[in-house]
């Protein structure tokens, strides 16, 4: 029997009884190849279209991965770069004062991470949306959507956002480092950990300040480029300047030939001249430039070698003449009493003769 008449039969069978009814019915060859025809032939309708849909998303993601991993690949060259200048620089003797290593390697990894997390989120954000777009999906309601929840979750983070985008241009623009002494106008002190969003200082007493990059509206950076040592001598008006002068230069000469000074001075102590000039005293400015802050350590040996100087050279400093001081046990505490009067006493001849005479009776 053929197979056409075989399905014939098989299709003209009597239907079954109720009872049969409630069997689970067999699949036949019939309903096997019209399901095979069916899929076969929506296969060849639709398959160079999903074909050409996979090759797209898969070129997509290929091209996205690849670009991804070069770009965090030449960022990381980048910031390895920087470090290996900044130590090759911090071997010499003035490169070492000006280029902190733990600064410079902060700074390079902050950078570096925001760096590679913007190229990453740029790459991947914009393939899932080519990816979309592939698999012909309406984007616009999903960019509006978008949209509007970056424009509420601007509005409730906006604090969050001013420190995050502070902190990144504070990095990028090397406005302080790790051991810069800034001034913040919140708080000041030294730098010991810079972050994106927040910035930490300790400050003179020990302290530590946890300094929000927002609200930072100005930075004084104290150990950036060099600092200024200044010292004024006074001296009596009657000295002689030019001798003066010299044991100021011979003092200067002499400290900035001795080690650690020699580092720490960037230029020659010189002798400015008269600052100032008063009835009882003159004042001679003293200045010097210096590593950044290492001005303080740098006037307190200089006044100091000018003290012992101008003890050698017989050059008496002067200043504010004292208050003089009154002994309190030889002072007379009766001394600032008036006299007692006579006329306090009633029975003296002072308060008689001041008494007013009685009145004469009045005769009715």
């Amino acid at each position: 029997m053929s197979l056409p008449a075989l399905l014939l039969a098989v299709g003209s069978t009597p239907s079954p009884s109720p009872s049969e009814s409630e069997t689970p019915s067999v699949p036949t060859v019939q309903d096997a190849q019209e399901s095979a025809t069916q899929a076969a032939s929506w296969v060849e309708q639709n398959w160079s279209t999903w074909l050409a849909i996979g090759l797209k998303v898969l070129l997509i993601l290929v091209i996205a991965g690849v670009l991804r991993v070069l770009i965090r690949r030449a960022i990381t060259k980048l910031i390895d770069r920087m470090n290996r200048t900044a130590q090759a620089v911090d071997g010499t003797a003035i490169g070492g004062l000006l280029v902190n290593v733990e600064r410079r390697r902060q700074r390079s990894q902050a950078i570096g991470s925001v760096l590679r997390s913007v190229a990453s989120f740029l790459i991947m954000g914009t393939a899932a949306l080519m990816v979309l777009s592939a698999f012909d999906i309406n984007l616009a309601p999903l960019l509006a959507s978008a949209g509007v929840a970056g424009v509420a979750i601007g509005f409730g983070a906006r604090n969050l956002v001013t420190d995050f985008l502070s902190g990144v241009f504070m990095i990028l623009e090397d406005q302080y480092g790790v051991g810069d002494s800034i001034d913040a106008g919140v708080a000041s002190g030294e730098v010991i950990e810079v972050g994106l969003r927040v910035t930490k200082l300790r400050g003179d007493n020990g302290e530590i300040w946890y300094v929000r990059n927002g609200e930072v509206k100005r930075i004084g950076n104290l150990s950036q480029g060099w600092s200024t040592a200044g010292v004024d001598v006074t001296v009596r008006p009657s000295e002689n300047l030019d001798r003066v002068k010299a044991v100021l230069s011979e003092v200067g000469e002499a400290m900035s030939k001795e080690e650690p000074w020699n580092e720490l001075l960037w230029g020659p102590i010189e002798v400015l001249g008269l600052d100032s000039v008063l009835l009882d005293s003159m004042v001679v400015r003293v200045s010097a430039k210096t590593m950044p802050g290492k001005s303080l350590t740098v006037e307190r040996e200089l006044r100091w070698r000018i003290k012992r100087a101008f003890d050698a050279a017989d050059i008496p400093i002067v200043g504010r003449p004292a208050l003089p001081v009154e002994d309190a046990a030889a002072t007379d505490p009766t001394a600032g009493m008036s006299a007692p009067s006579a006329y306090a006493n009633t029975s003296s001849p002072q308060a008689q003769a001041a008494t007013p005479l009685t009145p004469p009776s009045v005769t009715k």
